[in-house]
This record gives C-alpha cells, structure tokens and sequence, in this order.
C-alpha cells in the first residue's frame, strides 16, 4: 500500500492545532529526551516543527523526516523504509504517528525505528479509553492528579476517519497486545497516559543488551 499525505500544513496552524493539551504533551516529549540525554536524535512526523526547535534550546540536535516535503523535514522519505544506515541515531521519536497507519505497517515502521535506533525510541498513540481526571490539593505538599477510567460496557470497533487507522482501546488493540506486538525486538521501559492530556499515551523503550 502506498503512503500518502493525509493533511496539508494548514493542518498544523497555532489554533487549531496548538491546543493547552497538545503543549502539555510536547512538555512529555522534552522531559524524555532530556532524562534520556541522547547526542542525536530522529523525530518522525515532525508535525508543526515545535519540538525540533525546543529540544535545540536544551543543546539536544534533532533531525527530522516526513512523506510531505512542505513541512521542510530534514529528510524526505518513508517511516516503513527510513533512509539510514543501522543504528544512526541515539534515539527515534514518533508522537501520534504510527495510528495513521494500518496496524501491521505500523508495526513494520516500528521495527523500521528500532532498525536505525542505538539506544532508545519513544512514541506516543492514542489512547481512547475515557478517564475522569480529578485534581486536589494537599497543604504543604502540592496538587495531585489522579485519573480514574470512565465505566464502560462494550469495547468501540475503531472506524477510519480519514487519519486513524486504529487506537489504543479500542476493539482489537488492546493495551496489553499493543505492548506484546510492540516490544518484540526492544525493551519495554514504561508508558503512561499525560495528565493534560489522556489522549496521549507515551511509550518509551530501550535496547535490549543482548539485541
């Protein structure tokens, strides 16, 4: 199947893609990076171009590759055949990409990821499971966030809408498989939903020692 650009740069304009959640998110990508302290690093999918330019003001070197040249990537080419050789960057980064594939080519992608990868790869999906997020105040010690999912009784069959090919939670990409399909080649390190957020879930990963 041949990739295709799914939306246009006008997609990416500050209002209405630059949502207080989606910074929040951006704030999650950074805060890995930097825990992480990779010397290079590939972002795929670069979106509005946002985290490529706050990761240089932490002196963290970003490269960035997309299908649609008009996003001015660093590279032009394909996530299901990078054009790199193995192990070309400390590590890989895709946040909200690889649903925008049928569920086996965005597995292929992300072997392509681990492929190109020496240390790390971190993505985000979405996660449609609805939660209820409660803050509350402790004195003297700070706000907490707790996030308690919302009953439900049946599990949504995923329609494609013209970008989503599939999201987490919903029938047939449950968390548990998305984790077992996606952990095949590298270590699963963690995941979580962002607060802000919950759409949003993080995955970070690492090379296995023996991989």
């Amino acid at each position: 199947m041949h990739e295709e650009r799914q939306v246009d740069r006008s997609h990416y304009e500050f209002s209405r893609y630059m949502t207080k959640g989606r910074w929040s998110s951006i704030w999650h990508q950074i805060d890995e990076l930097i825990q992480l302290n990779p010397e290079k690093v590939l972002e795929i999918g670069p979106g509005s171009g946002v985290f490529k330019h706050v990761a240089s003001l932490y002196g963290i070197s970003v490269e960035t590759l997309d299908l649609d040249p008009e996003l001015k990537p660093d590279h032009v080419g394909s996530i299901t055949d990078l054009p790199f050789d193995d192990g070309s960057y400390d590590l890989v980064c895709a946040f909200q990409v690889l649903e925008h594939l049928p569920y086996q080519k965005s597995l292929d992608a992300f072997k392509e990821m681990e492929r190109v990868s020496r240390k790390n790869v971190i993505i985000s999906l979405p996660d449609a499971k609805i939660i209820w997020r409660y803050r509350f105040h402790v004195p003297m010690l700070g706000g907490y966030d707790i996030m308690i999912p919302r009953p439900v009784f049946g599990i949504k069959k995923h329609k494609y809408d013209g970008e989503h090919y599939w999201e987490i939670n919903k029938k047939g990409y449950d968390l548990d498989r998305v984790i077992a399909d996606l952990s095949k080649g590298y270590g699963f390190k963690k995941t979580y939903r962002v607060v802000e957020n919950p759409y949003h879930r993080f995955f970070v990963f690492e090379k296995n020692t023996g991989h």
